[in-house]
This record gives structure tokens, sequence and C-alpha cells, in this order.
């Protein structure tokens, strides 16, 4: 216990632990570093930008490292009531000391449970969360999964017209590129009372160890030390303010719904009636081929590559569930069905229609696509013409010409939050397979599950060790008529000057019942199929 540090996780991937106290140093080593090494590539010229933001009559200076999200949120690190009102007792001490968060920061709180408003309310501590802007807004993953909404408009203008590198500090269990807020560059996930002081400072360019966090009312500096709870302190309200019968009566009607929601017209009979008209649920095309469907193996010929990915490629880059840009092709899609972009909610609450996360997938802004080395985000190029265009538009093209597709990538392939949509996007771009060094468990299961069909390079090979540049076209050969659990195949490269190299994989079909899943289609039309077939035995 004595090796137990303060620590947070980040900025780009939650199993990157960083001592508070060496916050500063990770944030100033990131800053210039080039994006191939997993900097932020900021240029000599631009290390001094920054600009005066005034909101609500407050004028703060908006730089590199400025806190521009501070959240205490997610179902998970809201459930410990000692955090939660610890970060209630540091609210207090804030607030009588004089202190106010920076006008850019915006602040949130969004825990899991109903529960934390009732103690916190009666512990007394909820008006100074909210005098420096925590707001409870919601119950639920909100930031946590990129349901931030907009950042202030005076914000979000200085960030991009100079390139901030900005971040979000919050509560919340994951903090991959692009997950938080597509303006926001790094994010680190702490306690709620770390972010209650980064909120505070305003910045993750300081030592929150050792430097002061702010100045109290008569501009004398204010430390971390002067604000923190004691264990005596958080012991007190604990015992002041949770109790069993506040769960019990929460919970006790925890299915109750709102009146708006009891409220809602609800349509009768045992089928779903799918509305064409609705932009947030429509019948998806898994099933259409389902009476028609072969379940013999077609290996994939002369496939185009459709990504050439690098290592630790999350499900959030695959399919991202936070807010939809308006020139993306679902921002696009939505437009054309009448939807305005204030009116456009987030890819995670549009994933009942497959017209969104179709063309969601591959789209979050911080991908990097090889195939188009110098453009970040969802962009691909279409090689029959040699365009750079949206994922999405390509594959349209692809799927007209009859043209395979297939994924080539690093280590790590599909890490992170267990997406189902990141299989789901994947099989309707038609993509017929994707191949990595490695898998993340869930992720090759959740290909499996939609057809896609995951293959693997041999231990210290890669695309790179082949001399791939994804401007070739793959063939699949398969020994055997039946497939194998972990079978070596072979992938035969064709490059354009018409030389060819034949690469070993392995088949990760792990089991003779991924083979059976993958032959019919997926889990889905598997368990349909079986279905059928039991009615007519």
């Amino acid at each position: 216990l004595s090796d137990v540090r303060p620590s947070l996780a980040g900025p780009k991937r939650p199993q990157d632990r960083v001592n508070l106290d060496q916050v500063q140093k990770v944030f100033r080593s990131g800053l210039q570093r080039p994006v191939a090494e997993g900097g932020y590539g900021i240029s000599d010229d631009q290390l001094n930008q920054s600009a005066k933001i005034t909101i609500n009559n407050q004028t703060s200076a908006l730089g590199h490292g400025s806190v521009a999200i501070a959240a205490i949120t997610s179902c998970t690190n809201t459930s410990n009531p000692s955090v939660m009102l610890g970060a209630g007792i540091m609210a207090n001490k804030a607030v009588k000391l004089g202190m106010q968060c920076p006008s850019y920061v915006k602040t949130s709180l969004t825990p899991g449970s109903q529960v934390v408003t009732e103690y916190l309310v009666k512990a007394d501590l909820m008006k100074d969360l909210e005098a420096l802007g925590f707001h409870m807004v919601g119950y639920g993953c909100c930031t946590c999964i990129g349901n931030s909404g907009p950042l202030p408009e005076p914000v979000a203008k200085a960030v991009d017209a100079l390139d901030l590198n900005v971040y979000a500090v919050l509560s919340g269990n994951r903090n991959f590129e692009g997950r938080i807020h597509p303006q926001v560059q790094g994010s680190f996930l702490a306690s709620p009372m770390l972010v209650v002081a980064y909120a505070l400072a305003g910045t993750v360019d300081l030592n929150l160890a050792a430097d002061a966090i702010g100045q109290d009312a008569d501009g004398q500096p204010v430390y971390l030390k002067d604000i923190w709870p004691t264990e005596e302190e958080i012991r007190e309200a604990t015992a002041r303010a949770v109790s069993p019968a506040l769960f019990r009566k929460k919970y006790a009607d925890v299915f109750a719904g709102t009146e708006n929601w009891n409220n809602l017209d609800i349509p009768s009979g045992a089928l779903y009636a799918w509305n064409q008209a609705s932009t947030y649920i429509q019948e998806p095309p898994f099933f259409e081929t389902l009476d028609k469907h072969n379940r013999t193996f077609v290996p994939f010929s002369e496939a185009r590559v459709l990504a050439l990915l690098g290592d630790t490629v999350t499900t959030d880059h695959i399919s991202p569930a936070g807010s939809i840009a308006p020139d993306s092709p679902a921002g696009q899609y939505l437009q054309e069905q009448g939807v305005k972009p204030a009116d456009f909610n987030a890819y995670g609450a549009r994933r009942g229609n497959h017209e969104v996360m179709l063309r969601g997938t591959f789209a979050n802004t911080r991908i990097r696509n090889r195939l188009v080395p110098d453009v970040e985000g969802g962009f691909t190029r279409y090689f029959p013409t040699d365009e750079v265009m949206p994922v999405y538009d390509a594959a349209m093209h692809y799927q007209k010409d009859k043209t395979e597709l297939i994924v080539l990538a690093g280590k790590e392939y599909g890490t992170g939050s267990s997406r189902d949509w990141a299989a789901k996007g994947t099989f309707l771009l038609g993509v017929r397979a994707i191949i990595a060094e490695s898998y993340e468990r869930i992720h090759r299961s959740n290909l499996v599950g939609m057809g896609v069909m995951p293959l693997q390079f041999m231990p210290g090979e890669s695309y790179a060790t082949h001399g791939l540049n994804g401007e070739e076209t793959y063939t699949l050969k398969v020994t055997g008529e039946e497939l194998q659990p972990q079978q070596s195949v072979t992938l035969v490269a064709r490059r354009s000057d018409g030389t060819e190299t034949e690469i070993e994989l392995v088949l990760r079909l792990d089991s003779q019942m991924e083979i059976t899943y993958y032959l019919n289609g997926g889990i889905l039309q598997t368990v349909l199929l079986d279905m059928k077939e039991n009615r007519q035995q």
C-alpha cells in the first residue's frame, strides 16, 4: 500500500496510468511529439498560441492544455459515495474561498444513479457543486461515451482557428481518441475529486501535487491540500447523508419512468411496425438474403483494401458513439431526412438506424488510414480513380463495382468497449475480412458473429514486414474442402506490376461453433436458421 500514488489515466488510453505529479510532464512531452509516434505534432510557431475567451462576462485565456471539459460522469466511478461526497466537500471549500472555474471549462454532473442526487442534497453539498458549474444534467453515460454536447461557441471557434490542443478531465471509463469530443485532443480519466481540482485549475499544464490550482478571493494561492477532504470529513458526510433507506426508496420505483416516457404513444401487436420515416429506428438488412444463403465458404478474390491501419485501433475508432459532424456521410444523410444539425443527437443514440451507423463506421475524427497519410479522419482512397473520399462513399462505389474489401491492421485491433456496431458496420460496408497482427478478444468474437472473417499474421509478421502498402489486390487461398479452427491459409498479394507475395495467415475462427456461425453468415442468422429448421421438424 505504501506504493499507491494518486494517479490519472491517459491521455489516449485508459490503461496508461500517470502519477498525478507526472501529468504535466506527459502533456508537455506529447505536445510536440510527431503524430506517428503518439503525440500531437504541435509545431514551434504554434506552441504559444492562445485566445481570450469571454463567457458570461468572464474573460479567460484558452491555450494548449486548457481543460475544455470537466465531467463527473460514468456509471462506475459515481457509484462510490466516498468520492462523490469528497468532490462535494472540495467544491464546498473552494466556494468558501471564493474560487470559480475558468469560463471556458464545460462542467457537468451525470452519475449513474438518482441516489447520488439524494445524498448530495442531504449532505448540503449539491449547491456547492452547482456553484462551480457541476449541475446535474442527467443520469447515465453522457460524457463518458461522448455525449457531452457542443463546446461553448467561442471555445469551439478558438480551438478550430488556432488548432489548440485542449483537454477533457472526466471520471469516466474510456478515453480513446475522438471518443469524448471531436475537438478535444486528449482526455485524462480521474476520480471525481480530481475532476473538481482540474476544473478549478483550468489546465493540465501544471503539477497539481505541488502547484497552486488557483487563487482565493484575496488573491492568495490555493493548493490541492487546501481543499482536499480529510478522511474524517468524508466519514462524517457519509454517516449523515448515505443510508440504505435512500437506495430502497429510489430503486423501489426504478422502472416507473417519467411522465413524458409514460405518455408515449405505444403501438400494439406482436410485431414491431417499422416506420420508414423514423431516423432513429429502421429495419436492418441483416436477414434480407437469409432464405437464399449458401452455407459454403467462398474465399475472397482480388479484394481491395478499404483501410490500412496501425496498432491499437479501438472500437471507438471503428464505430464512434459521440457527435455526428454535419459534413460527414451520417450528417448528410440526416439532413437529407430533414434533421437539422442541432437535432443530430449522437451515434450512440441512433444505433437503431443502420443507415446512420453504417455511414459512421471508420468515421472517427481521429482515425488515421495510412492509405491517405496526410488526412486525419474517416477517409480512404478509391483506387479505380485514385480519389480521396469518405470511407462510406468508397465502400458504396466498391459495392457497385462488385469489388470485395478487406482491412489491414496492426496489433490489438478492436480494443476498447464491446461495441456491436464496430462489427455490424464493418459487415455492412462490405468488408469480407480483417487481417491484423492481433485482436482484442471480444471484438474478434463480434466479427465472427457478424460473418466477417478475422485473419491473423504469424508472430513477428505484419503487412509492413511483407512490404505491403495497401495498394495491392488480395486473394485468399484455403486448402481442404472444409474450414478447420485456426487452420493455416494463404493470402496472395498482387501488386500493380504483376508481382505477387504469398503470406501464411492463421484463420481466427477458433472453434467449430464459430465456423458454423461464420458459414451461416453470423450468429443472428444461425439463431433464425435453427429456429426455422426446428419448426420444420
